[in-house]
């Protein structure tokens, strides 16, 4: 007999999450007895990130620009120029502004930015919502290495790549983060703009102001699992070593746009190694 999914969180439950993450449970410990609970897994997993950011995880319905359609900064057509090589677009989606791109980065770049990152990996952090410092927390199982803006020769290159794809300065660039899954690495669905209305962000918005967009680079291939998924459009990216997806969290009259929640689904075989850079709208020191 086939399973039916409980497709709807109730009041009870709701108040579990809540509970149970106010005692300091990990998500991830709650998402698993979900599943136990037949929960469907994207329903359980939308109910604890609203647990986790509250009014962050605004209502789509509720967006004021929800109809209306944004190219975002991306150049058009099939191909982007760099100073040192062409990158081929594979694909895009209007809302939000997402696409994925070949060529990014060569086979070389990829192991030698693992390489360097090795030394400096240390467990991935995110930043409080209520208080604004990092803070390492299981809806991230990651370890991370941080690289300042043109530190050496490979890493100033990708600085004005990145910068050249996402057309903006370089100045406006965080610097590059390259961070490692192992098996049952994931990141659970958040959103990489700082909420305005959360005092956490306001240190981070009065330094280079807001995120604008994000190029997650992808250096090595994923054996299974380790999508990058997009709960909210059913959109996900199976990982490839030297691609790319770029998005952006803002529509045309500047509103944070809720559609561009995201995550790393589980690593079920092998490892998963991406670098990150992240834009602000203003410059930033790196």
């Amino acid at each position: 007999m086939q399973t039916r999914f409980h497709t709807k969180v109730t009041q009870d439950w709701q108040d579990w999450i809540r509970d149970a993450l106010a005692s300091g449970n990990a998500p991830a410990d709650l998402l698993l007895t979900m599943k136990e609970n037949q929960f469907d897994e994207g329903v359980a997993r939308e109910a604890i990130v609203t647990a986790l950011f509250g009014s962050a995880v605004a209502p789509v319905a509720a967006h004021a620009s929800a109809l209306t359609p944004f190219h975002g900064r991306l150049a058009e057509g099939h191909v982007l120029h760099t100073p040192d090589r062409d990158v081929r677009v594979l694909l895009r989606i209007a809302r939000p502004t997402i696409a994925v791109l070949d060529g990014v980065l060569s086979d070389e770049e990829c192991d030698a930015l693992m390489h360097m990152a090795v030394p400096r990996l240390e467990r991935s952090a995110v930043v409080g919502v209520a208080d604004g410092v990092n803070t390492v927390m299981d809806i991230r199982t990651s370890d991370g290495a941080y690289f300042q803006r043109a530190e050496n020769e490979l890493i100033r290159r990708i600085d004005a790549r990145t910068a050249a794809i996402m057309r903006l300065p370089e100045d406006r660039g965080e610097g590059l983060q390259v961070m490692r899954y192992g098996l049952g690495g994931e990141y659970l669905p958040h959103f990489d703009y700082f909420e305005p209305g959360e005092k956490g962000s306001q240190p981070h918005l009065a330094t280079g102001g807001q995120r604008v967009s994000t190029l997650i680079m992808y250096l090595h291939d994923v054996e299974a699992g380790g999508e990058t998924i997009f709960p909210r459009i059913d959109f996900s990216y199976v990982p490839r070593k030297g691609q790319a997806l770029y998005f952006e969290y803002t529509d045309a009259d500047g509103s944070l746009d809720p559609l561009s929640l995201h995550g790393g689904a589980p690593v079920l075989r092998g490892e998963k190694w991406i670098v990150t850079k992240w834009m602000r709208e203003r410059a930033f020191p790196g």
